[in-house]
């Protein structure tokens, strides 16, 4: 059987501790060969206790020592690892096949995660509030930033979001501001990454609203001012009529009909007490007079 290196790529990645880089990968090739070539009896090596085989690694199906590469390009490792996975999704493996930042690592399937969790003794995931995506968005789209720029950003304090967010390792403290106070930056990290299943901040989508500059320039415009508009912040203007609300006829007529008994009342004269005193006097000189 001829030299098979999808067969080998699988091996190495069942037999890793962690992720595998394709440095790593060709530092085995070089070992094997190395191995090879080292002459029996060289000089100035201690006496060893056992023997060592003829052979780095013994023939087996599928693996044979002979007709290896010395050099695996990086561009073969990757198509190589591109049918892995295919391979590994068509037969409806329980293992899948990622590539992180650090390189590849076989994982388990999402099918069987609940296996896996009771085997752990682990709780389920937690999934992240509208407001802890928002700040973690905030936060690794402008890293490294200050908790006042993002506050700014959001018009929201970000107290609670940010501790959830520092208790679950997707963000961290990576430095302090050239500002007045010092004010901590935060930034993402790995845990992040793997959660959004990416291998760098660079493969983050581009943002369609807002490009740093021009958010950055929003942000020093603002920082003076109270109020901020919908045409500030980038968002569509509200139709706004110049003329006055229509008034209420009926509320009016009904406010003038309470009004009117007062009205009435009160235009009414009251006759003063000194005239009621005169009509008084000259009723009681008429009846004398009779």
């Amino acid at each position: 059987m001829a030299f098979s290196l999808d067969r080998v790529l699988k091996a190495l990645l069942f037999g890793a501790s962690g992720p595998l880089s394709i440095k790593d990968i060709q530092a085995v090739f070089t070992k094997y060969h190395a191995a090879l070539e080292t002459p029996e009896g060289e000089e100035g090596e201690e006496p060893q206790d056992y023997e060592e085989p003829e052979q780095p690694f013994l023939p087996g199906d599928g693996m044979p020592t002979t007709e290896v590469p010395s050099l695996v390009t990086s561009a073969q490792i990757r198509e190589s690892m591109d049918r892995i996975a295919e391979n590994l999704i068509e037969s409806d493996d329980v293992c899948r096949l990622i590539e992180r930042h650090s390189g590849f690592l076989l994982v388990t399937s999402p099918t069987v995660g609940e296996w896996i969790s009771l085997l752990r003794d682990e709780p389920r995931p937690i999934k992240l509030n509208q407001s802890a995506l928002e700040t973690l968005a905030v936060i690794a789209y402008r890293q490294p930033v200050v908790r006042a720029e993002i506050e700014k950003i959001r018009g929201v304090s970000i107290d609670s979001p940010l501790s959830k967010l520092l208790e679950r390792e997707f963000v961290q403290v990576v430095g302090r501001a050239d500002l007045p106070g010092r004010p901590i930056q935060y930034g993402t990290t790995e845990a992040f990454l793997e959660f959004v299943g990416i291998r760098s901040i660079e493969e983050l989508p581009a943002s369609d609203v807002l490009s740093p500059g021009q958010l950055d320039a929003w942000l020093h415009e603002v920082s003076n001012q109270q109020e901020v508009t919908e045409k500030e912040m980038g968002l569509p203007e509200r139709e706004r009529d110049d003329e006055p609300e229509p008034r209420d006829e009926a509320a009016d007529e009904s406010q003038a009909a309470e009004s009117e008994p007062d009205s009435e009342e009160s235009d009414e004269p009251e006759a003063p007490a000194d005239e009621e005193i005169v009509e008084e006097e000259s009723s009681e000189d008429e009846k004398i007079a009779e």
